[in-house]
């Protein structure tokens, strides 16, 4: 999803509305502190590192949340919203 294909708010609000719990939480814990890698939203958010990739998994496939390699690390992954 690029730029011109970001949701508007309403579109955000209403597919985060349908998830669990975890998944709003990993949403916040971007909203305000984005990109982060899988790790550092567990340390973030307090959640198992099992739940993390779960909340992400929901993220991604409402495609509520995006992923690109680490500039800084390159095995890593790091997330944000797409908003």
């Amino acid at each position: 999803m690029n730029r011109e294909d970001s949701l508007s708010e309403g579109e955000f609000r209403e597919r985060l509305r349908e998830l669990p719990p975890s998944a709003k939480l990993v949403a916040k814990v971007l909203e305000g502190d984005a990109p982060l890698s899988q790790g550092e939203l567990a340390e973030e958010s307090l959640l198992p590192d099992r739940t993390v990739r779960y909340a992400l998994n929901r993220l991604e496939e409402t495609e509520l949340v995006s992923s690109r390699y680490s500039f800084k690390d390159a095995r890593k992954q790091v997330y944000f919203l797409n908003t």
